[in-house]
């Protein structure tokens, strides 16, 4: 007699009685007449075992599955590997980079996150990076761009290669700023003193960093700034913006430098921030200016940089501030009577923002302009640059090449549609609000 929970008919999977074939699913294998389970399973169990034992530890360089956050499988590529404190010899945490996503998601994964049966066997990776740098086809190197090295454009094979193998595992896990804990996306190369430090402590107004909660409590008893250090330049609502000059807050300025490259794969981190200006924008309250964001620019630029790096941080993005950056430093450019344009190479998160802008401000004006404009005017209009202008009327297909000029065609059912996919325009700066002295004219 069977047990209660074993059924006695199946549905697509054979008989259970007698000598009929078994298909697996539910239900207990057949025995043999001496009462023994076959050996198939135990056999496929061994083989399971014996490749296991083959592979492991993986290899730096392994291609195999990994399940991610959503449940499901997604290739991966192991970066690094290290040893568990407790466990047996093969026991290894991995570091992988998701090969269809951006660097900002790697991280370190337990063993049984990985399919071990999807394992691909080890390139080696000398042989690869030499065949690949040969045979790479225009279309490959635009995938890479897209991908891993986004905002790299301008670094050659040699000195991306380098880049890579310095930044390739975050080092900081986590950080602690404010009222916000934030996971970090990058390498950021703190004194060596915090490497074995996963988590840091951030005072939010001075950006000091420490490795446990307790000393930042001790910190903000004596911290006395409530924002960042340098002049209120723009007031609206509970929107401040800072001007920090590099020279006058050095330490604040490295601070920042730290801090920013947790979260900007393409920035160099630039010790010597006294040729900088960084302004910081700021939500305030009645506790003090908490930071948003900030963008930097050089004090004197000769290619008319009007801004050197941007970021957003994590917990205030997709709220317009991006935009609002961008919209602030072309402010500036106009206060000082020049055309601007960003630093390249741009992260892939800022180069969206940056196409964002300058496809709403143009498209505003044509879709209000009677009669013709030339580039040269829309220039001077908006503080963009030319070369910026022309790319971005291109890439919108509303400009065409006529009698050796280019002439803007400006229907306003394709502006209105272009406009439409451009999304919001994101928070406005109130230049009335703006009380700036240039620095040239600051000495």
């Amino acid at each position: 007699m069977g047990s209660l929970d074993t059924p006695t008919t199946t549905e697509n999977h054979g008989s259970t009685q007698g000598g009929g074939t078994y298909d697996g699913g539910d239900q207990k294998p057949p025995v043999s007449a001496n009462g023994t389970a076959p050996r198939f399973e135990s056999m496929e169990s061994e083989a399971s075992r014996k490749r296991r034992a083959s592979i492991l530890p993986l290899e730096v360089g392994t291609r195999v599955l990994c399940r991610w956050r959503d449940g499901k499988y997604h290739p991966v590529k192991v970066i690094e590997r290290r040893k568990m404190h407790i466990g047996g010899p093969n026991d290894y945490e991995y570091y992988v980079h998701y090969t269809e996503f951006n660097r900002r998601l790697d991280e370190w994964v337990k063993l049984e996150q990985l399919d071990l049966d999807s394992v691909e066997t080890v390139v080696d990776e000398k042989v690869e990076d030499k065949v690949t740098s040969l045979k790479m086809t225009r279309h490959q190197k635009r995938k890479i761009d897209e991908t891993h090295v986004e905002g790299h454009e301008e670094l050659d094979a040699a000195s991306l290669r380098e880049h890579e193998e310095f930044t390739k595992v975050k080092n900081i896990a986590t950080i602690e700023l404010g009222r916000y804990e934030i996971e970090t996306w990058y390498f950021s190369p703190f004194p060596p003193e915090y490497n074995d430090c996963l988590k840091m402590y951030f005072c939010e107004f001075c950006l000091n960093f420490m490795k446990r909660k307790e000393q930042l409590q001790r910190h903000m008893r004596k911290c006395d700034l409530k924002h960042p250090p340098g002049d209120e330049i723009y007031r609206s609502g509970t929107l401040s913006m800072f001007e920090v000059d590099g020279k006058k807050n050095k330490v604040y300025g490295q601070n920042l430098c730290y801090l920013a490259k947790l979260f900007l794969d393409h920035k160099t981190l630039y010790y010597d921030v006294d040729l900088f200006l960084f302004y910081v924008l700021c939500e305030c309250d009645d506790r003090g200016c908490h930071m948003v964001g900030y963008f930097s620019k050089e004090k004197h630029s000769e290619e008319s940089y009007n801004l050197a790096c941007i970021l957003t941080l994590p917990p205030y993005q997709r709220k317009g501030y991006g935009k609002f950056l961008i919209a602030f430093s072309y402010e500036l450019s106009k206060k000082e009577g020049k055309v601007g344009t960003p630093e390249r190479p741009l992260s892939d998160l800022g180069l969206l923002s940056y196409r964002g802008y300058w496809t709403r401000v143009l498209l505003d004006i044509l879709k209000k302009h009677k009669g013709n404009i030339s580039i040269k005017e829309l220039s001077d209009m908006t503080a963009i640059k030319a070369e910026d202008i022309l790319n971005t009327l291109q890439s919108l297909e509303l400009i065409q090449y006529r009698k050796g000029q280019h002439v803007i065609c400006a229907d306003p059912k394709v502006l209105d549609r272009h406009l439409k996919a451009a999304g919001r325009g994101g928070l406005e700066v109130d230049v009335s609000k703006l009380i700036w002295t240039p620095y040239k004219e600051q000495g």
